[in-house]
């Protein structure tokens, strides 16, 4: 039981410090790289809609995303 304890101990400690070394302090001057759009980690709404057009199309699917039929691209 005291070794299982000493592993979990262990274990919560690791797991703090590798969280807590994530942790940076961003100063104001540094805020306007992160804002920048090719910091987001997703692609613009209007960027999704037209990549979804373009597939929709390229395949003649109705809506790309769900049953599509065949197609040759012949649009």
């Amino acid at each position: 039981m005291a070794a299982a304890k000493r592993v979990m101990t262990a274990y919560l400690v690791a797991a703090s410090l590798v969280a807590l070394a994530g942790c940076a302090t961003v100063q104001p001057w540094e805020r306007g790289t992160l804002a920048k759009p090719v910091m987001a980690t997703e692609a613009p709404a209007h960027e999704t809609t037209q990549k979804l057009r373009t597939y929709s199309a390229k395949e003649a699917g109705a809506a790309a995303s769900g049953v599509g039929g065949g197609g040759c691209g012949c649009n």
